[in-house]
């Protein structure tokens, strides 16, 4: 510690730089001339430089520290004395729009021992070996919706939204199959979602809809407690709450964790994906032309969106030296997750997508450490059968609008399109 310095604190500090261009998110030709400079990843890159851990504003006028750099990112998340415990003192709250109420803490949001003990109980439903004998179902669920795509267009001749004709059915329809969540309740829990996780609701109605969520789901844990069935929550309720380990409300917290996780991301990242090779031909015939390459594709995709703007965040526990600054226990440290995976001194060329960039795999989208998302493997599957099925059923699909007309999500937390209209 002797080489140790704290950080030189600037009078005001910037704020978290979360907020995305209002144009296209991604610089790939031949649109360039829309992107914005002046956005989020500019501001990394320069943090990246010149202040790699910088002190931030949060929305309440607290401070916290931000981590821009790819190796301080994987030190902070790989290490345990950085807590993940919401109601640990320091912990940065604010601006957490999909964020824990104390009385419904997710396993995500707990330290070890009680997250090793939870996300144990569920850890063996996403292993890559059973998510890999869902592939099969997971292609007819797409091949299915693409059938149906094709009908939409065959009628209006002016094409279809390929959010919700596909993006978000395919993962809402395989979470609610995972945990046994009625599908034809999906409009029920995507708007719910949706207004959790918005930057632009207001707290009362967000605890609103959380309430709502909970209430949903405390009537479906209620009647599976009477016919559990053969899925998720059924076993966790056969399996964990009928042998007293965890309690009607811990059910309640683990459906409502897995079914957001579950649908909101992967379908974000599809849609982005989807948009990404419209733009990009010449990788979408490579990828046509060579299927073996989509698995690594969809690291690349991942790691070029990054689509969680957001966090994570942890609270020290002890005071800690990361690269030679001081992080005292007590204060709260975010982390950003777009700016590790943009950058140049792991991945070269960072800004350009590469399809066949050879370490896009060790990028962080899904997390580092004891934290990363438990359900990786099974967005992992999803994407690679949407993005081959889209690459050979609609080799000339487009959006069906200037992509200047398409509605980003600049005002959510998972970053991705409202809408994305295509033809072929």
């Amino acid at each position: 510690m002797s080489e140790m310095s704290e950080m030189t604190l600037p009078t005001t500090p910037a704020r978290l730089p979360v907020q995305p261009s209002s144009g296209c998110p991604f610089a790939l030709p031949p649109v360039s001339a829309l992107f914005d400079q002046e956005g989020p990843h500019t501001e990394f890159n320069t943090l990246r430089t010149e202040e790699p851990i910088s002190k931030i504003c949060l929305p309440d006028g607290s401070w916290a520290w931000l981590v821009t750099r790819y190796s301080d990112i994987r030190a902070v998340l790989g290490d345990t004395r950085f807590s993940s415990d919401t109601t640990v003192h320091g912990y940065p709250l604010s601006g957490m729009t999909g964020g824990p109420n104390p009385q419904n803490r997710s396993f995500v949001h707990m330290d070890p021992p009680e997250h090793t003990r939870l996300r144990r109980m569920v850890t063996r439903e996403f292993m890559v070996k059973r998510v890999e004998a869902l592939r099969p179902e997971i292609r007819q669920i797409t091949e299915e919706l693409c059938d149906a795509m094709e009908r939409a267009e065959r009628d209006v001749h002016s094409g279809v939204d390929l959010v919700e004709a596909l993006a978000l059915p395919v993962p809402s329809l395989v979470i609610s199959l995972l945990l046994g969540v009625p599908y034809d309740d999906h409009d029920i829990f995507q708007q719910l979602t949706g207004r959790l996780l918005s930057r632009n609701v207001p707290d009362g109605e967000r605890e609103a809809a959380r309430r709502e969520l909970y209430a949903y789901l405390d009537r479906l844990v209620t009647s599976k407690e009477a016919d559990p069935g053969d899925d998720i929550l059924g076993r966790l309720i056969v399996e964990q709450q009928q042998t007293g380990e965890i309690t009607h409300d811990e059910v309640l917290v683990f459906a409502a964790s897995l079914l957001i996780a579950g649908h909101e991301t992967t379908a974000n990242m599809i849609g982005l994906s989807a948009l990404s090779l419209m733009h990009d031909q010449e990788s979408a015939d490579q990828l046509r032309e060579d299927p073996s390459l989509i698995r690594g594709a969809v690291e690349e995709l991942l790691r070029f969106h990054s689509i969680s703007r957001n966090g994570p965040r942890r609270a020290a526990t002890v005071d800690i030296e990361i690269d030679g600054h001081l992080i005292r226990a007590g204060e709260g440290v975010v982390v950003s997750v777009p700016s590790a995976n943009r950058d140049e001194s792991v991945f070269a060329d960072a800004e350009r997508l590469d399809v066949c960039r050879p370490n896009a795999q060790h990028h962080v989208a899904f997390g580092y450490g004891i934290h990363q998302c438990l359900g990786q493997a099974l967005a992992r599957v999803e994407l690679q059968v949407v993005i081959d099925t889209l690459l050979r059923r609609f080799p000339t699909m487009r959006p069906a609008v200037p992509i200047e007309e398409i509605p980003f999500r600049t005002d959510m937390t998972i970053y991705g399109c409202h809408a994305l209209p295509v033809t072929w």
